[in-house]
C-alpha cells in the first residue's frame, strides 16, 4: 500500500486519477463544510467547478429541496443560499437537502478527480476515521490538497500529513511517497496545535480579515465524526456504516 500526496492538481490530468483511491482536502473550508452538511443530515453535496455550472444545476431543481452554496475568494457567491462556513449548515437548515457547493478551490479539486475509483473527503473533523477506512480498503492512496488558487497551503499538507502518520501508527510498512514524507514533516512542525497553526496560516489570515475567524474553530476540530464522505455519480454522500468499499461510479460527469 502506498500514498502519495499532491499539493496541486493543477499539473494532473483528470484521466490521470482514472482507477485510483483518492482524498480530497481543503481543511478552510470547503471538506469541512462537506463533512459538517453530511453529519447533520444532508442528502448530498453536489461539487461543481464553476458558478455558471452551480446555477445550471440549481435551476433544474425543484420542491425547494436543493440549496445553491458556496463562495468566490472567501466570501457567499451574490445569489447563493448559504457561503462556505461550517456553522451555516445547521441540521434545521440542510437536513434532507441537496447542497450544490462551489468553492474557489475545494470543489473543483473534487471535480478534478471524479474518475477516481473511489475518492473521499477529508478534514480534521473525520481524520481517524478516514485513516482506519483507507487501511481497511488496502488500496495505494492519492491524497490531493486543495491549496490555494492552485498553490501550495501549509494546512491542507499538514492535514495530509497527519493523516499519514494515523495510517502509519496503525501500519508501519505502508509504503509513503517522497510528498508523503515532506507533509509528515510538516504535520510534526507545525501541527502539534491545530487552531494555531490555521489561525496562522495565510488563508487563515485572510478568513479573519474577512471575518471569518470563527470558522477556524470548526475546521480546528479533530476526530468529531466517523463519517466518511464519498463521491459517486455527481454526488457527495454519507458512506454507510459497515460499507468497505462505495459502488463502482457509474456516472462520473459533474
Amino acid at each position: 500500500m502506498k500514498v502519495n500526496v499532491h499539493y496541486s492538481n493543477l499539473h494532473l490530468d483528470e484521466l490521470y486519477f482514472s482507477g485510483k483511491t483518492s482524498v480530497v482536502i481543503d481543511v478552510l473550508r470547503a471538506s469541512t463544510v462537506i463533512v459538517t452538511a453530511l453529519a447533520n443530515g444532508a442528502r448530498e453535496v453536489i461539487p461543481v467547478g464553476t458558478v455558471d455550472f452551480a446555477m445550471k444545476v440549481s435551476g433544474n431543481a425543484f420542491g425547494g429541496q436543493t440549496i445553491l452554496c458556496g463562495e468566490r475568494n472567501t466570501k457567499k457567491v451574490e445569489g447563493f443560499n448559504l457561503g462556505n462556513s461550517p456553522s451555516e449548515y445547521k441540521p434545521e437548515i440542510v437536513s434532507g437537502k441537496s447542497i450544490i457547493l462551489y468553492t474557489t478551490n475545494g470543489s473543483r479539486a473534487v471535480v478534478k478527480a471524479k474518475f477516481s475509483e473511489n475518492l473521499f473527503i477529508c478534514c480534521f473533523n473525520n481524520l481517524p476515521a478516514m485513516a482506519k477506512h483507507l487501511l481497511a480498503l488496502n488500496k495505494d492512496v492519492e491524497i490531493i490538497c486543495a491549496g490555494t488558487n492552485g498553490n501550495f497551503n501549509l494546512e491542507d499538507a499538514v492535514c495530509a500529513g497527519r493523516l499519514i502518520k494515523e495510517m502509519e501508527i496503525e501500519n508501519p510498512d505502508i509504503e509513503i511517497s517522497d510528498s508523503g514524507k515532506a507533509s509528515l514533516v510538516l504535520n510534526k512542525d507545525f501541527g502539534k496545535t491545530i487552531k494555531k497553526m490555521l489561525k496562522e496560516t495565510e488563508h487563515g489570515k485572510l478568513l479573519s480579515e474577512n471575518g471569518f475567524g470563527a470558522d477556524i474553530k470548526d475546521c480546528a476540530e479533530f476526530g468529531t465524526t466517523d463519517l466518511i464522505p464519498f463521491y459517486l455519480s455527481g454526488a457527495i454522500k454519507k458512506l454507510e456504516a459497515g460499507t468497505q468499499n462505495n459502488p463502482v461510479n457509474e456516472n462520473k460527469s459533474s
